[in-house]
């Protein structure tokens, strides 16, 4: 998909900061965060679906029935994954919203000790409860502050949790596929099963899908461009050329950027507690990841 003189290093700079803008442009919309998620991955799709048709029509016809249906598991997770943190965002600061989503690592380590049978080891357990306690010193800030979302931050730390653990089970379910598919079918048939479902959500909850200015039409586009191609497709390919593990601990990148942009953009200002949790969080992750990678 990109050249190979690209260096994965410097892609994945490259998609940290991408992903960085997602939740400044999510908060910019002011259409039901469904329908935002659903043309996010609609719009990422139409931009990857005819290269992918293109270019891999073999692999096409060779994916078998039980990997077309690992890849719409994976993709009804990334959906609940995306409608749950979108919401979130209505509801909590960025700052929080996004560094608890980026806690997937640890439920990743959680759900391949009870699914895949991976052991637990001391480290991996001292990360994740790092991670949880920083998550809880995060929530108590937002509800002792003066916010404007000290009432229902609790609520939407909720929601992030929710789509940090639908992330999870989306690397879970798409692991070993993404091992024997390459990636531009593999996101093309993923994504489309996850518009598919924030799809049906939003008809059923009779949200409007057109009528929206054009504004709403742009944010939708550069949502699918920056977060969706550059961000989530590029860190997928730079998964094929770098440690996993550097991967996932240049993730929490992501926080730090959309808790700048946020301050700058939206003049969001997070609390003592709030950075002395999301660093608490972010020191649990990076322990976590190190310590699956290491087995210790």
């Amino acid at each position: 998909m990109f050249d190979a003189r690209v260096s994965p290093s410097v892609a994945l700079a490259f998609s940290i900061l991408a992903l960085s803008t997602s939740a400044i442009l999510v908060r910019w919309s002011a259409a039901p965060s469904v329908v935002v998620a659903f043309y996010r991955v609609l719009f990422t799709l139409a931009i990857l679906a005819p290269v992918a048709l293109v270019r891999h029509r073999a692999e096409f016809r060779a994916l078998s029935a039980r990997d077309g249906a690992v890849a719409i598991v994976t993709g009804v997770a990334l959906a609940i994954h995306f409608a749950a943190w979108f919401e979130s965002l209505n509801w909590t600061s960025v700052a929080a919203s996004v560094t608890l989503v980026q806690t997937q690592p640890v439920f990743v380590a959680i759900g391949a000790a009870l699914l895949l049978d991976e052991r637990v080891t001391l480290r991996t357990a001292a990360g994740i409860a790092l991670a949880v306690a920083g998550a809880v010193v995060m929530s108590v800030s937002d509800l002792l502050s003066g916010s404007a979302f000290a009432g229902t931050a609790l609520y939407g730390n909720a929601l992030a949790v929710v789509g940090a653990v639908m992330a999870a089970c989306y690397v879970l379910a798409g692991r070993s596929l993404r091992q024997r598919v390459a990636l531009l079918p593999y996101v093309t048939v993923v994504y489309g099963a996850c518009a598919a479902v924030l799809l049906g959500v939003a008809f059923t909850g009779g949200e409007a899908l057109v009528g929206y200015p054009p504004r709403e039409w742009l944010l939708f586009l550069v949502m699918a461009i920056g977060p969706g191609v550059f961000g989530h497709t590029v860190v997928n390919w730079a998964l094929a050329h770098l440690e996993s593990s550097v991967v996932s601990v240049s993730l929490l990148g992501e926080p730090v950027g959309a808790t700048l942009l946020a301050l700058a953009l939206l003049a969001e200002v997070p609390g003592p507690l709030t950075v002395a949790g999301g660093v608490i969080v972010l020191v649990g992750i990076v322990v976590t990841a190190r310590a699956r990678r290491l087995g210790t």
